[in-house]
Protein backbone atom coordinates (compact mmCIF):
# COMPACT_ATOMS: atom_id res chain seq x y z
CA UNK A 1 0.00 0.00 0.00
CA UNK A 2 2.82 2.46 1.01
CA UNK A 3 3.94 2.33 -2.46
CA UNK A 4 0.76 2.02 -4.86
CA UNK A 5 0.90 4.98 -6.89
CA UNK A 6 -2.61 4.90 -7.91
CA UNK A 7 -3.91 6.05 -4.64
CA UNK A 8 -3.17 10.16 -4.47
CA UNK A 9 -5.75 11.76 -3.52
CA UNK A 10 -8.32 11.38 -0.63
CA UNK A 11 -10.84 14.06 -0.04
CA UNK A 12 -8.83 16.53 1.60
CA UNK A 13 -5.49 16.47 0.04
CA UNK A 14 -2.71 13.70 -1.09
CA UNK A 15 -2.67 10.58 1.40
CA UNK A 16 0.11 10.35 3.57
CA UNK A 17 0.65 6.59 1.42
CA UNK A 18 0.76 8.94 -1.82
CA UNK A 19 3.86 10.65 0.17
CA UNK A 20 6.00 7.86 1.03
CA UNK A 21 5.14 6.30 -2.76
CA UNK A 22 6.48 10.13 -4.27
CA UNK A 23 9.69 9.73 -1.95
CA UNK A 24 10.42 5.42 -2.86
CA UNK A 25 9.90 6.47 -6.35
CA UNK A 26 12.06 9.56 -6.22
CA UNK A 27 14.60 7.45 -4.17
CA UNK A 28 14.85 4.85 -6.90
CA UNK A 29 15.55 7.22 -9.64
CA UNK A 30 19.22 6.88 -9.86
CA UNK A 31 20.47 10.83 -10.03
CA UNK A 32 24.30 10.68 -9.74
CA UNK A 33 25.35 14.41 -10.09
CA UNK A 34 25.55 15.80 -13.86
CA UNK A 35 23.46 12.95 -14.68
CA UNK A 36 19.62 14.03 -13.49
CA UNK A 37 17.86 13.60 -16.62
CA UNK A 38 15.49 10.50 -15.89
CA UNK A 39 14.69 11.68 -11.90
CA UNK A 40 13.96 15.04 -12.99
CA UNK A 41 11.51 13.66 -15.78
CA UNK A 42 10.08 11.63 -13.18
CA UNK A 43 9.87 14.12 -10.43
CA UNK A 44 7.62 16.48 -13.28
CA UNK A 45 5.12 13.31 -13.93
CA UNK A 46 4.49 13.30 -10.56
CA UNK A 47 3.89 16.78 -9.63
CA UNK A 48 1.75 17.24 -12.76
CA UNK A 49 -0.29 13.90 -11.10
CA UNK A 50 -0.25 15.47 -8.33
CA UNK A 51 -2.31 18.94 -9.43
CA UNK A 52 0.96 20.77 -10.09
CA UNK A 53 1.95 22.97 -13.02
CA UNK A 54 5.51 21.51 -13.76
CA UNK A 55 8.04 21.70 -16.56
CA UNK A 56 11.81 21.16 -16.81
CA UNK A 57 13.42 24.29 -17.13
CA UNK A 58 16.35 25.79 -19.60
CA UNK A 59 19.04 24.46 -16.69
CA UNK A 60 17.51 21.18 -16.29
CA UNK A 61 15.96 21.48 -12.72
CA UNK A 62 12.53 20.22 -11.89
CA UNK A 63 10.18 22.90 -11.23
CA UNK A 64 6.61 22.74 -9.91
CA UNK A 65 4.44 25.69 -8.74
CA UNK A 66 0.65 25.86 -7.34
CA UNK A 67 -1.23 29.31 -6.68
CA UNK A 68 -0.91 32.57 -7.48
CA UNK A 69 -0.40 36.19 -6.27
CA UNK A 70 1.47 36.58 -3.09
CA UNK A 71 3.57 35.70 -1.35
CA UNK A 72 5.89 34.61 -3.39
CA UNK A 73 7.73 31.18 -1.97
CA UNK A 74 10.32 29.49 -3.26
CA UNK A 75 10.87 25.89 -1.99
CA UNK A 76 14.21 25.16 -3.10
CA UNK A 77 15.84 21.64 -2.95
CA UNK A 78 17.97 19.57 -5.05
CA UNK A 79 17.89 16.05 -6.87
CA UNK A 80 21.18 14.95 -7.46
CA UNK A 81 23.26 13.07 -5.22
CA UNK A 82 26.77 11.71 -4.72
CA UNK A 83 27.87 7.95 -6.20
CA UNK A 84 27.21 4.91 -4.36
CA UNK A 85 24.33 2.22 -5.08
CA UNK A 86 22.44 1.57 -2.00
CA UNK A 87 19.06 -1.01 -2.72
CA UNK A 88 15.86 1.07 -2.18
CA UNK A 89 13.82 -0.51 0.66
CA UNK A 90 11.68 0.25 3.33
CA UNK A 91 12.35 -1.46 6.58
CA UNK A 92 11.11 -1.20 10.22
CA UNK A 93 9.64 2.44 8.85
CA UNK A 94 13.14 3.31 7.66
CA UNK A 95 13.40 4.37 3.89
CA UNK A 96 17.18 3.15 2.46
CA UNK A 97 18.44 4.33 -0.28
CA UNK A 98 20.78 6.98 -2.13
CA UNK A 99 19.28 10.57 -1.51
CA UNK A 100 16.85 9.18 1.02
CA UNK A 101 18.41 12.15 2.96
CA UNK A 102 20.26 14.17 0.59
CA UNK A 103 17.98 15.34 -0.41
CA UNK A 104 15.20 13.69 -1.95
CA UNK A 105 13.69 13.60 1.55
CA UNK A 106 13.51 17.40 1.78
CA UNK A 107 12.40 17.85 -1.81
CA UNK A 108 9.70 15.13 -1.49
CA UNK A 109 8.58 16.83 1.43
CA UNK A 110 8.61 19.81 -0.47
CA UNK A 111 6.74 18.63 -3.64
CA UNK A 112 3.88 16.89 -0.95
CA UNK A 113 3.30 20.00 1.14
CA UNK A 114 2.92 22.27 -1.62
CA UNK A 115 0.45 20.02 -3.37
CA UNK A 116 -1.48 19.76 -0.75
CA UNK A 117 -1.85 23.27 0.02
CA UNK A 118 -2.55 23.86 -4.04
CA UNK A 119 -5.43 21.48 -3.61
CA UNK A 120 -6.60 23.46 -0.06
CA UNK A 121 -6.75 26.88 -2.18
CA UNK A 122 -3.03 28.15 -0.83
CA UNK A 123 -3.63 32.07 -0.94
CA UNK A 124 -0.53 32.58 -2.77
CA UNK A 125 2.24 31.13 -5.18
CA UNK A 126 4.04 28.11 -3.91
CA UNK A 127 6.97 27.14 -6.51
CA UNK A 128 9.07 24.32 -5.87
CA UNK A 129 12.84 23.50 -7.08
CA UNK A 130 14.62 20.16 -7.85
CA UNK A 131 17.86 21.40 -8.65
CA UNK A 132 20.64 19.67 -10.45
CA UNK A 133 24.29 19.45 -9.28
CA UNK A 134 24.32 20.82 -6.13
CA UNK A 135 26.85 18.00 -5.16
CA UNK A 136 29.40 19.43 -7.91
CA UNK A 137 31.14 22.13 -7.59
CA UNK A 138 29.43 23.93 -10.25
CA UNK A 139 25.83 24.25 -8.36
CA UNK A 140 24.74 24.99 -11.52
CA UNK A 141 20.77 24.87 -10.68
CA UNK A 142 21.22 26.94 -8.37
CA UNK A 143 22.62 29.57 -10.40
CA UNK A 144 20.47 28.83 -12.76
CA UNK A 145 17.42 30.19 -11.42
CA UNK A 146 18.78 33.11 -9.80
CA UNK A 147 17.16 35.37 -12.36
CA UNK A 148 13.86 33.66 -12.83
CA UNK A 149 12.67 34.60 -9.11
CA UNK A 150 12.17 37.13 -6.71
CA UNK A 151 10.52 35.03 -3.90
CA UNK A 152 9.38 36.45 -0.68
CA UNK A 153 10.24 33.60 0.94
CA UNK A 154 12.74 30.73 0.50
CA UNK A 155 13.26 27.56 2.54
CA UNK A 156 15.97 25.26 0.83
CA UNK A 157 15.74 21.82 1.35
CA UNK A 158 18.62 19.91 3.48
CA UNK A 159 17.96 17.66 5.91
CA UNK A 160 18.24 19.63 9.37
CA UNK A 161 16.21 17.01 11.42
CA UNK A 162 12.53 17.39 11.77
CA UNK A 163 13.03 20.00 14.64
CA UNK A 164 15.44 22.02 13.19
CA UNK A 165 15.71 25.26 11.59
CA UNK A 166 19.19 25.74 9.74
CA UNK A 167 20.38 29.36 9.36
CA UNK A 168 23.42 29.46 7.89
CA UNK A 169 26.39 26.95 5.84
CA UNK A 170 30.38 28.19 5.72
CA UNK A 171 31.55 29.21 2.12
CA UNK A 172 33.40 26.62 0.32
CA UNK A 173 36.29 26.62 -2.32
CA UNK A 174 37.17 23.74 -4.41
CA UNK A 175 40.45 23.51 -6.17
CA UNK A 176 43.12 21.68 -7.96
CA UNK A 177 47.11 22.40 -7.34
CA UNK A 178 49.42 21.07 -10.11
CA UNK A 179 53.19 21.65 -9.72
CA UNK A 180 55.20 19.77 -12.02
CA UNK A 181 59.56 20.00 -13.19
CA UNK A 182 61.69 18.08 -15.78
CA UNK A 183 62.11 14.42 -14.98
CA UNK A 184 65.08 13.58 -12.82
CA UNK A 185 66.90 10.18 -12.03
CA UNK A 186 65.95 9.37 -8.38
CA UNK A 187 69.39 9.20 -7.03
CA UNK A 188 70.10 12.65 -7.21
CA UNK A 189 70.07 15.11 -4.28
CA UNK A 190 66.35 16.58 -5.71
CA UNK A 191 63.03 16.54 -4.27
CA UNK A 192 60.65 14.74 -6.21
CA UNK A 193 57.79 16.53 -7.40
CA UNK A 194 55.35 14.30 -4.89
CA UNK A 195 57.38 15.68 -2.15
CA UNK A 196 56.80 19.07 -3.54
CA UNK A 197 53.39 18.24 -3.81
CA UNK A 198 53.18 17.05 -0.11
CA UNK A 199 55.17 20.02 1.25
CA UNK A 200 52.61 21.98 -0.21
CA UNK A 201 50.15 20.71 1.53
CA UNK A 202 51.70 21.22 5.29
CA UNK A 203 52.03 24.83 4.52
CA UNK A 204 48.05 25.12 3.79
CA UNK A 205 47.81 23.13 7.15
CA UNK A 206 50.11 25.47 8.70
CA UNK A 207 48.11 28.76 7.41
CA UNK A 208 45.18 27.42 8.08
CA UNK A 209 46.28 26.17 11.93
CA UNK A 210 47.72 29.68 12.18
CA UNK A 211 44.46 31.66 11.08
CA UNK A 212 42.38 29.07 13.35
CA UNK A 213 44.48 29.88 16.29
CA UNK A 214 42.27 31.20 19.03
CA UNK A 215 39.05 30.63 17.27
CA UNK A 216 37.31 27.66 19.04
CA UNK A 217 34.03 27.24 17.36
CA UNK A 218 34.30 25.10 13.68
CA UNK A 219 32.36 27.64 12.16
CA UNK A 220 34.57 30.18 12.89
CA UNK A 221 37.24 28.23 11.33
CA UNK A 222 39.21 27.72 8.14
CA UNK A 223 38.89 23.96 7.29
CA UNK A 224 40.71 22.75 4.31
CA UNK A 225 40.77 19.12 3.22
CA UNK A 226 43.02 17.06 0.51
CA UNK A 227 40.25 15.72 -1.10
CA UNK A 228 42.64 13.88 -4.06
CA UNK A 229 46.29 13.77 -5.20
CA UNK A 230 47.75 11.64 -7.79
CA UNK A 231 51.49 11.60 -9.35
CA UNK A 232 52.59 11.11 -13.04
CA UNK A 233 55.39 11.55 -15.38
CA UNK A 234 55.72 11.85 -18.88
CA UNK A 235 59.30 10.88 -19.39
CA UNK A 236 59.95 14.38 -19.78
CA UNK A 237 58.02 16.55 -17.12
CA UNK A 238 57.30 14.95 -13.66
CA UNK A 239 53.84 16.47 -11.90
CA UNK A 240 51.97 16.04 -8.76
CA UNK A 241 48.09 17.24 -8.82
CA UNK A 242 46.05 18.28 -5.26
CA UNK A 243 42.38 18.52 -5.27
CA UNK A 244 41.47 20.67 -2.13
CA UNK A 245 38.03 21.23 -0.85
CA UNK A 246 38.39 24.10 2.08
CA UNK A 247 35.25 25.60 4.03
CA UNK A 248 35.40 29.41 4.35
CA UNK A 249 34.40 31.42 7.63
CA UNK A 250 32.43 34.43 6.71
CA UNK A 251 35.70 36.68 7.22
CA UNK A 252 37.51 34.41 4.38
CA UNK A 253 36.16 35.53 1.10
CA UNK A 254 37.12 32.96 -1.65
CA UNK A 255 38.60 35.29 -4.18
CA UNK A 256 41.04 36.24 -1.04
CA UNK A 257 42.05 32.69 -0.08
CA UNK A 258 42.23 31.55 -3.90
CA UNK A 259 45.14 34.42 -3.92
CA UNK A 260 46.58 33.11 -1.21
CA UNK A 261 46.62 29.18 -2.49
CA UNK A 262 48.53 30.86 -5.14
CA UNK A 263 51.38 32.46 -2.65
CA UNK A 264 52.01 28.89 -1.30
CA UNK A 265 52.26 27.61 -4.64
CA UNK A 266 54.42 30.22 -6.41
CA UNK A 267 55.80 27.49 -8.89
CA UNK A 268 52.93 25.49 -9.33
CA UNK A 269 48.86 26.14 -10.97
CA UNK A 270 45.93 26.83 -9.30
CA UNK A 271 42.57 26.26 -10.88
CA UNK A 272 39.34 27.02 -9.01
CA UNK A 273 36.81 24.50 -9.64
CA UNK A 274 34.08 26.21 -7.57
CA UNK A 275 33.25 28.53 -4.84
CA UNK A 276 30.88 30.39 -2.83
CA UNK A 277 30.88 32.92 0.70
CA UNK A 278 29.63 31.96 3.72
CA UNK A 279 26.01 32.83 4.09
CA UNK A 280 24.05 33.27 7.58
CA UNK A 281 20.39 34.31 7.99
CA UNK A 282 18.02 35.95 10.58
CA UNK A 283 16.60 34.08 13.06
CA UNK A 284 13.95 36.66 13.83
CA UNK A 285 11.84 36.51 10.06
CA UNK A 286 8.52 36.05 9.56
CA UNK A 287 9.51 32.77 8.51
CA UNK A 288 11.56 31.47 11.32
CA UNK A 289 8.70 32.52 13.48
CA UNK A 290 6.07 30.49 11.10
CA UNK A 291 8.32 27.10 11.32
CA UNK A 292 8.77 27.57 15.17
CA UNK A 293 4.49 27.65 15.73
CA UNK A 294 4.65 25.08 13.16
CA UNK A 295 6.92 22.56 15.10
CA UNK A 296 5.28 23.64 18.46
CA UNK A 297 2.27 22.56 17.35
CA UNK A 298 3.95 19.03 16.50
CA UNK A 299 5.03 18.96 20.03
CA UNK A 300 8.87 19.79 19.53
CA UNK A 301 11.09 22.43 20.79
CA UNK A 302 13.07 23.94 17.79
CA UNK A 303 16.05 25.00 17.46
CA UNK A 304 18.31 26.24 15.63
CA UNK A 305 21.74 25.30 13.93
CA UNK A 306 24.18 26.82 11.42
CA UNK A 307 26.74 23.97 9.58
CA UNK A 308 30.21 23.84 8.69
CA UNK A 309 28.97 22.76 4.83
CA UNK A 310 27.67 24.07 2.38
CA UNK A 311 24.74 24.40 0.65
CA UNK A 312 22.60 26.02 -2.37
CA UNK A 313 21.49 28.80 0.28
CA UNK A 314 24.86 29.93 0.08
CA UNK A 315 24.18 30.21 -3.82
CA UNK A 316 20.25 32.38 -3.65
CA UNK A 317 20.47 33.71 -0.30
CA UNK A 318 22.73 36.67 -1.27
CA UNK A 319 20.83 37.16 -4.28
CA UNK A 320 17.38 36.71 -3.30
CA UNK A 321 18.17 38.83 -0.11
CA UNK A 322 14.69 37.61 1.21
CA UNK A 323 13.50 35.29 4.86
CA UNK A 324 15.61 32.25 3.90
CA UNK A 325 16.41 29.02 6.21
CA UNK A 326 17.58 25.43 5.62
CA UNK A 327 14.75 22.94 6.57
CA UNK A 328 13.97 19.34 5.93
CA UNK A 329 14.04 15.47 7.71
CA UNK A 330 16.54 13.33 8.13
CA UNK A 331 20.11 12.96 9.56
CA UNK A 332 23.14 14.77 8.05
CA UNK A 333 25.46 12.30 9.89
CA UNK A 334 23.68 10.22 7.27
CA UNK A 335 24.63 11.60 4.13
CA UNK A 336 27.05 10.38 1.82
CA UNK A 337 27.34 7.28 3.52
CA UNK A 338 26.71 3.71 3.03
CA UNK A 339 23.36 3.75 5.65
CA UNK A 340 21.07 6.20 4.10
CA UNK A 341 18.44 6.13 5.33
CA UNK A 342 15.41 8.42 6.49
CA UNK A 343 13.00 7.63 9.06
CA UNK A 344 9.26 7.58 7.29
CA UNK A 345 7.20 8.85 10.45
CA UNK A 346 9.73 12.04 10.55
CA UNK A 347 9.46 12.70 7.11
CA UNK A 348 5.50 12.55 7.47
CA UNK A 349 6.08 14.75 10.37
CA UNK A 350 8.22 17.31 8.84
CA UNK A 351 5.31 17.40 5.62
CA UNK A 352 2.60 18.78 7.90
CA UNK A 353 5.11 21.38 9.92
CA UNK A 354 6.08 22.72 6.42
CA UNK A 355 1.98 23.05 5.32
CA UNK A 356 1.60 24.79 8.63
CA UNK A 357 4.63 27.17 8.24
CA UNK A 358 3.27 28.12 4.74
CA UNK A 359 -0.08 28.81 5.85
CA UNK A 360 1.10 31.16 8.47
CA UNK A 361 2.64 33.05 5.95
CA UNK A 362 -0.41 34.35 4.38
CA UNK A 363 -0.40 38.28 5.58
CA UNK A 364 -1.78 38.38 9.03
CA UNK A 365 -1.64 34.81 10.33
CA UNK A 366 1.95 34.63 11.58
CA UNK A 367 1.60 34.92 15.47
CA UNK A 368 4.68 35.27 17.92
CA UNK A 369 5.88 32.30 19.43
CA UNK A 370 5.77 32.63 23.58
CA UNK A 371 8.60 30.62 24.33
CA UNK A 372 12.87 31.91 24.17
CA UNK A 373 14.86 29.52 22.09
CA UNK A 374 18.12 28.18 22.70
CA UNK A 375 20.16 26.85 20.56
CA UNK A 376 22.49 23.25 20.99
CA UNK A 377 25.20 22.31 18.93
CA UNK A 378 25.87 18.29 17.70
CA UNK A 379 28.81 16.93 15.96
CA UNK A 380 28.19 18.73 12.89
CA UNK A 381 26.45 21.93 13.36
CA UNK A 382 27.20 24.59 15.75
CA UNK A 383 25.63 27.55 16.49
Amino acid sequence: MLIDDQVVLSGIGITDAAAVALLHGLVAQPSLSGNEQAAVAYLVAEMRRMGMRAWIDSTGNAVGSVGEGGPEIVLLGHIDTVAGEIPVRLVDGKMYGRGAVDAKGPLAAFVVAAARLGVAGFGGRITVVGCVEEESPSSRGAHGILGDFRPDFCVVGEPSGVDTITLGYKGSLRARLRIAQPCGHSAHNRPTVAEIGSNVWQRIRAWSDDLNDGRERAWDQLLPALVGIKSGSDGIQEWCELDLSIRLPKDCPPDAVAIHLQELVPAGSVTILGSVPAFRATRTSPLCRSLIVAMRDQQLHPRFVVKTGTADMNVVGPVWNCPIVTYGPGDSALDHTPDEHILVDEYLQSIRILEHALQLLIPGAVTEPKIVLTTKASKRNDL
